[in-house]
């Protein structure tokens, strides 16, 4: 794969993605309505060691747009679960790289002892393993209810590394040695980006598993996740709210339909409620401080809308 295979063919039309509630060609847009927050994900800041290619968060070893959460900012949302009786069953944490995060370990605890099954995701590399042994005592524990994530984009090395940068491969393969010897719960995020089929990546995977003696199951969707590229200047399609009924899905089947993320801006003073975390950074999708207040529809108004989640039928939840 090289640099002309992801040379966008098509510039987004401009006219799209502007109004909210009418697509260009004046169709009713699609909207989603939160049916149950079953997921509330947190995004612990976008501080990451690695600065990849194409981050959809736009990650890097500089970019603190998205300031570190502390355990007491997650904590008073997980206090409004309990106390508004949510039904909240799971909590994702991402970054940036979450093991950046000085109170994650805190977080961590603290979520799962309230009972929550927990998902957090990393690259599995030195800011993970500075946490090895909190992570060692969570795991005994919480056993299973902790799942780490770990993102290897591709299974072949070079191709992994044109997008994470030189010398990401090794310390993420180690660091996902030593997860799966302690018994953690992993699973793994990997891109569709190289022109393969969701059949080639995972016998990719399958091979790389086999060669690394790592006892992981490539077939299975929940072990494996692989998740449609994203790029804001490659055309795609608005959704209307006759998509539905032509794609054979549901607006119950979105992301934003059961889930939630909470960020902190730089220099705000206050943490706020988006709908889930592929739109960090546009303001028309910010709800609310609260999460109740968040319990709003939302027009799918983004080609990240379209591409991931209508039509990659995606979810960050797996």
């Amino acid at each position: 794969m090289d640099d002309v295979a992801r040379t966008p063919h098509y510039l987004i039309d401009p006219r799209k993605f502007r109004d909210p509630a009418i697509t260009a060609d004046g169709e009713p847009r699609a909207h989603v309505r939160l049916q149950r927050l079953e997921t509330l994900w947190f995004c612990t800041g976008t501080l990451c060691n690695l600065e990849c290619r194409n981050c959809y968060i736009e990650s890097s070893p500089s970019n603190d747009s998205l300031v570190y959460l502390t355990a007491g900012e997650v904590g008073a949302y997980l206090d409004e679960i309990e106390r508004e009786r949510l039904g909240t069953r799971s909590i994702g944490l991402t970054g940036g790289e979450p093991f950046m995060n000085p109170d994650i370990l805190a977080i961590l605890e603290d979520a799962l002892g309230r009972g929550f099954d927990v998902l957090v995701l990393t690259n599995a590399m030195k800011p993970m393993m500075k946490c090895a042994d909190g992570l060692l005592s969570l795991r005994r524990q919480f056993g299973d209810r902790l799942t780490v994530r770990v993102s290897i984009d591709h299974y072949d090395e070079a191709v992994h590394e044109e997008e994470r940068g030189p010398k990401s491969w090794a310390p993420t393969v180690k660091g996902l040695h030593w997860l799966t010897s302690n018994g953690f719960h992993v699973d793994i995020a990997g891109r569709l980006f190289s022109g393969e089929t969701e059949a080639q990546m995972r016998a990719g995977y399958r091979g790389l598993f086999r060669r690394e003696h790592i006892e992981l199951d490539a077939n299975d969707p929940a072990r494996v996740v692989l998740f449609p590229e994203m790029d804001e200047t490659i055309d795609v399609p608005e959704i209307t709210e006759a998509c539905w009924a032509k794609t054979g899905t549901s607006p119950d089947a979105m992301m934003c339909a059961s889930s939630r993320m909470v960020i902190k801006r730089k220099g705000a003073d206050h943490p706020v409620v988006v709908p889930c975390t592929l739109l960090p950074y546009d303001p028309q999708f910010e709800l609310s401080r609260t999460l109740v207040g968040s319990f709003t529809d939302v027009a799918l108004n983004h080609p990240h809308c379209a591409k991931f989640c209508v039509l990659g039928g995606a979810s960050c939840g797996g």
